[in-house]
């Protein structure tokens, strides 16, 4: 448990955004009674943290019996990290719209696969344990039952219609790498592919879809799928935009098949939906009538947005979260946590109610910007990042495209996939899965809870921000991690 000294009203409002970040990824219990007799957290005023150490893992916070303190500097690093605050101020693009990975800070850093802001987080739940001598030390447990780190696995549905047209693109690439063998085995299977549908056969995308949910299926996957929600135009199909419509027979058919297999599905945005409330409510309200169920998540394709403007207008046309901060060319922690966390919007300094759930590894990054074709070495870094959201306890977002398949020109990868799923689930501490719209309910939930007031005998008033309640009970543990109360979900403060 920890009890804030300094009023926040005395902070600006991106420090006030960076302590709610930090103390939510530090799992810490708020206590709002000010007669509690448990470790005080004290913002102080003198600046004496770098942002290139902070960015290092490096910041001075100090302990003494019964007190915790930092400078208060240390949460404007953080809201410019996790918030996305120095890329909201950053008037560089690339040729599709997007901030370069290089105006990133964890990026000019040479940070960008460590999840630097939950460290810190971690770091200050370990001094609350050390300073807190005989004090109750109490944190919300991580994930529910009783798992440590949680993982997602999610995928982009980019191609239905018209898949000879990527495979060619995709030889394309195959052939300026040098990468005869591997054309030349996607030619082949392109050729089977369109003679068995010729034939009434099933189209490879179809496959490639079957076999994603085959996989998750085998493994006790709900896996969450982004689905395209435009209509399809010349232009769009030469930017590699939208290139098929989700009321089409072969569209409605994948769509069932996922819905079917338990699995949740999100908006795909178009490019033109970027910055326009109009067309990505339009959009959200066509998958809507398509799937009968209202998409409370979307991700961006090709991760084209303006960050904080693009995700001002998700919030306007109804979205509970956005899955677009990941990398485009790497895999790693773009906001620097391995955690979700609430919206920042830089323009109006103020935090929003859209939760940020970011991408943490993309199968496409090293292939199609790293020129690495073995999925086994893409396997090995999704593996990798995954023991880094572990060691914090923290989330792995993954992003598995349907169509790479043979005929779509990627022959050695659709046992990838389940190999993938395999190693992450893997190993004596198995992560919590989920969609990410239950993730994002957990952590919503697990953010709003605090103890109203401390008795003397230690026993607390809990409370919660929401009215929302979670199927899981609540766990409330020590310093060192272990079960200390499982009790139901606190009801809602009503003040």
């Amino acid at each position: 448990m920890i009890r804030l000294t300094t009023p926040a009203a005395h902070l600006r409002p991106n420090e006030r955004y960076g302590l709610a970040v930090l103390l939510d990824a530090s799992r810490l219990l708020p206590v709002d009674d000010p007669a509690a007799d448990v470790v005080r957290l004290t913002i102080t005023n003198d600046r004496r943290d770098d942002y290139d150490a902070f960015l290092a893992g490096r910041w001075a916070l100090t302990h003494e019996d019964g007190e915790v303190r930092f400078s208060r500097n240390v949460l404007t690093y953080v809201s410019d990290v996790a918030g996305a605050g120095e890329e909201q101020r950053s008037e560089s693009y690339d040729p599709h719209d997007r901030v370069p990975s290089h105006e990133n800070p964890l990026v000019r850093a040479e940070r960008w696969r460590e999840p630097v802001v939950s460290r810190h987080a971690a770091a200050l739940r370990a001094a609350v344990r050390t300073a807190a001598g005989p004090r109750p030390v109490r944190c919300l447990a991580p994930w529910p039952n009783g798992r440590r780190w949680a993982a997602a696995f999610t995928h982009d549905l980019d191609v239905v219609a018209g898949w000879p047209v990527f495979t060619l693109l995709r030889l394309v690439e195959l052939l300026r790498r040098g990468e005869v063998g591997r054309a030349a085995r996607s030619t082949w299977a392109g050729l089977a592919a369109a003679g068995r549908r010729a034939g009434g056969g099933q189209s490879p995308v179809w496959q490639g879809v079957d076999q994603l949910l085959r996989a998750d299926g085998d493994a006790g996957v709900r896996s969450t799928w982004f689905v395209i929600g435009g209509t399809p135009t010349l232009r769009t199909w030469a930017g590699g935009d939208v290139t098929y419509r989700p009321e089409s027979r072969a569209t409605r058919r994948l769509l069932s098949a996922v819905s079917d297999g338990g699995h949740e599905i999100g908006l795909h945005g178009s490019f033109a939906s970027w910055l326009d409330v109009a067309t990505l409510r339009r959009e959200r309200e066509r998958l809507a009538a398509v799937t009968g169920r209202v998409p409370g998540g979307v991700r961006q394709h090709f991760l084209r947005m303006r960050p904080g403007a693009t995700q001002q207008a998700m919030l306007a046309a109804g979205f509970r979260y956005d899955a677009t901060y990941g990398y485009p060319d790497r895999s790693g922690f773009r906001l620097g946590v391995a955690d979700i966390v609430p919206g920042w919007d830089a323009k109006t300094q103020a935090s929003t109610p859209l939760d940020e759930v970011p991408l943490v590894w993309m199968d496409r990054a090293l292939s199609k910007y790293g020129g690495v074709e073995d999925p086994d070495a893409w396997i090995e870094d999704g593996v990798s990042l995954a023991a880094a959201c572990r060691e914090v306890e923290g989330l792995w977002v993954g992003l598995w495209h349907p169509n790479l398949t043979p005929a779509l020109g990627f022959p050695d990868a659709p046992a990838g996939y389940g190999r993938l799923v395999r190693e992450v689930l893997a190993g004596e501490r198995p992560p919590f899965v989920g969609t990410l719209g239950e993730v994002v309910a957990w952590r919503a939930a697990r953010r709003g809870v605090r103890a109203r007031t401390v008795t003397s005998e230690g026993r607390l008033d809990l409370v919660a921000d929401g009215e929302e309640r979670q199927q899981w009970p609540l766990v409330l543990e020590d310093g060192q991690g272990r079960v200390v109360e499982t009790r139901p979900w606190p009801a809602g403060d009503h003040g």
